[in-house]
C-alpha cells in the first residue's frame, strides 16, 4: 500500500512541475516575447542593442517599416538600432546581399525604403542579381560598381554572419526584434505592430 501511495504522491510532484514549467512559459509569451537561449553576444559597446530581423520580399517588414522608422525618431543615446535581413533560403540571402551591398557602398539610406517600394507598391520582382543591378542604376550607382560589390568579401562576411543569427536567435519568420541578444518579439507574439515596439521598449526599460 505504501508503495502506491509513493507512486502516486511522485507521479502528482512530475505533473506539479510540469505544470509549472509550462506555466513560466506561458507567463513569458503573455509578456509578448521569448527568451532567447542561450543569449547571443552583441555588438553594440556599451549600448543596448535593439536588431530588426527582415526581408525585403515580407510586406508585413514593409509594413512595420512606418513604425520602425517614428521609433527611431525618439532612439534615446543609450540604444544602438541595428537591421539585420533574415536569411532562410537562397531568394532571402539574395536580398541581404543587396543590403549589404548597398551599406558597402555607403547608399543604404538612399536605397532602403525604394527597394521596398519597388517590390510592394510597384510589384517589381527583383529576384536575380542583373534585375538589382538595374535597379541600383537608377539610382546612381553603376552596374559594375554593384555587380563588384554584391559578391566582395565584405558582404560575404556580412551575409555569413546574417545567416548564423537567424539561427542563432532562433526566429521563424519576420519582422522580429531582437533586444540585448536576449530576447525577441514579434507581431505574433506582441499582438500587432505597435504593441512590438511597446514590448521593446520595455525590455529596453529592463536592460537599462
Amino acid at each position: 500500500m505504501n508503495i502506491f501511495r509513493i507512486a502516486a504522491v511522485s507521479l502528482l510532484m512530475s505533473v506539479a512541475f510540469c505544470s509549472i514549467s509550462v506555466s513560466a512559459a506561458e507567463k513569458e509569451e503573455a509578456f509578448g516575447f521569448l527568451d532567447i537561449t542561450p543569449a547571443q553576444p552583441t555588438s553594440s559597446g556599451g549600448k543596448i542593442e535593439v536588431v530588426e530581423m527582415f526581408w525585403y520580399g515580407c510586406p508585413h517588414c514593409y509594413n512595420f517599416e512606418p513604425h520602425i522608422k517614428q521609433w527611431k525618431k525618439s532612439l534615446p543615446k543609450d540604444v544602438s538600432f541595428i537591421r539585420v535581413p533574415a536569411i532562410f533560403n537562397d531568394k532571402w540571402a539574395l536580398h541581404a546581399r543587396a543590403y549589404y551591398t548597398a551599406e558597402a557602398l555607403g547608399v543604404l539610406e538612399k536605397i532602403h525604403q525604394p527597394l521596398f517600394d519597388a517590390m510592394h507598391k510597384k510589384n517589381q520582382r527583383l529576384d536575380n542579381q542583373g534585375k538589382l543591378a538595374e535597379f541600383f542604376s537608377k539610382h546612381g550607382i553603376s552596374k559594375d560598381k554593384f555587380n563588384s560589390t554584391f559578391h566582395s568579401f565584405a558582404v560575404n562576411s556580412k551575409v555569413n554572419w546574417a545567416k548564423h543569427l537567424t539561427t542563432a536567435y532562433k526566429i521563424d519568420g519576420v519582422p522580429t526584434m531582437i533586444v540585448q541578444g536576449k530576447y525577441r518579439t514579434s507581431a505574433s507574439l506582441a499582438g500587432g505592430h505597435k504593441e512590438v515596439i511597446e514590448v521593446v521598449n520595455d525590455l529596453v526599460a529592463k536592460e537599462r
